[in-house]
């Protein structure tokens, strides 16, 4: 076969599965920072961060290019890895924001060995020189070499997996195991959340993202009456994952993915999964309503759904 042939003939690698399967790796959390040119302490929070050698000591951390501080990195000769304890997820969030202008307002933070700003009561800090840049794809790959090291608290590590905070995500398996969620709180927020969702899917998602739904919906009807406890439960987070996408709301999508694990661990642990054909068409009128832009309809069939598989 020519190569041209194989090309043509290999995979697509969809991007949004691409990156659902690459958050099944857990990671902890860092925040990098460096200094701007006129050396004001600039910094993010990243994933990404893995080490590299022992002999030098040598670390790694990659930056989507289309970064806004990616010019800051790329003109600086240091920068620091903090790595974030359980307890500063906010942190987190902070530096994850594109819409927090200075970052380090109100946040604790000494300069390092290297000037390099070291944030407080971190578990652990690496002030490192540039090693290596490297070009990769979309990202550009910045290996540093360890100068001075700190380590902080016992506290655990903040770990990101799935798209969650591992610390929330068995926060809610406990609750779930335990029966400490009750039937009509889950359901009262499953209707606040994705009510919203919906309504906000009818004004903004565009035709992939209702064929989505309507697919995710096919895919439910599709199950053999033998399918695998597994296979439900990943067709019904399928059907609300793509309600979450259709709303275009970063915020809401993380509290969806929060109720996404809440419907996995529940149908994994407490509630019976089995074929419920009554539930058919009351899905199928979520999708239609979503397809008409008919918020008020697609919100009404979302209760309905909801009122009958508690009856189930």
């Amino acid at each position: 076969m020519s190569e041209v042939a194989e090309e043509r003939t290999r995979p697509v690698v969809e991007p949004a599965l691409f990156r659902q399967l690459l958050g099944c790796f857990p990671t902890g959390v860092a925040v990098i920072t460096t200094r701007t040119p006129d050396g004001r302490p600039a910094g993010l929070t990243c994933n990404s961060f893995s080490s590299v050698s022992l002999e030098p000591p040598l670390v790694l951390f990659s930056l989507r290019n289309a970064s806004r501080l990616r010019d800051t990195f790329l003109g600086a000769e240091s920068f620091a890895i903090n790595i974030l304890a359980e307890r500063q997820d906010a942190l987190s969030g902070r530096f994850a924001s594109s819409k927090i202008e200075d970052k380090f307002k109100g946040v604790g933070w000494q300069p390092g060995l290297l000037g390099m700003p070291l944030i407080d009561d971190c578990l652990a800090s690496f002030e490192c020189s540039v090693f290596a840049r490297h070009e990769a794809g979309d990202h550009t790959v910045f290996i540093g070499e360890v100068r001075h090291m700190a380590a902080g608290g016992g506290d655990h590590a903040l770990v990101f997996y799935k798209g969650a905070y591992m610390m929330l995500a068995e926060s809610l398996r406990k609750l779930v195991v335990q029966g400490q969620l009750g039937d009509a709180d889950v359901d009262e927020a499953y209707r606040t959340l994705y009510g919203t969702l919906l309504r906000l899917a009818c004004e903004r998602a565009d035709d992939a993202e209702l064929a989505a739904v309507e697919d995710a919906v096919d895919a439910i009807e599709a199950h053999p009456g033998d399918a695998s406890r597994q296979d439900r439960i990943e067709s019904a987070s399928r059907f609300f994952r793509a309600i979450a996408a259709a709303g275009h709301n970063q915020a809401l999508m993380l509290m969806a993915q929060t109720m996404t694990g809440v419907l996995r661990e529940r149908m994994t642990h407490v509630l019976p999964v089995r074929a419920r054909p009554d539930l058919y068409p009351l899905r199928r009128n979520v999708a239609r309503g979503l397809r008409r832009r008919d918020a008020d309809a697609a919100v009404a069939a979302l209760d309905e759904l909801i009122a009958q598989l508690r009856k189930g």
